[in-house]
């Protein structure tokens, strides 16, 4: 399954946050898809899976609005 969450206008670490917390409510296997406009975003998902053992599945940028895609482990 996969969901959304809209984390445009917030500054770190509340992107994280919001995707750490929506992750927990998830099934394994399950697809987070995240659109932030912070840039030290890019920085902090990717460190965000490696810590917890999350997938970042894809990253992408686009007209300011980075996109992730991550999978609940």
């Amino acid at each position: 399954m996969k969901q959304e969450l809209d984390v445009r206008g917030l500054a770190c670490p509340l992107p994280v946050l919001k995707a750490r917390k929506r992750l927990k409510e998830m099934a394994s296997g399950d697809v987070l898809v995240v659109q932030a406009t912070d840039p030290g975003s890019q920085k902090d998902f990717r460190a965000f899976a490696d810590t917890t053992g999350h997938a970042l599945l894809s990253s992408s940028m686009d007209a300011g609005v980075y996109t992730f895609e991550i999978r609940r482990r």
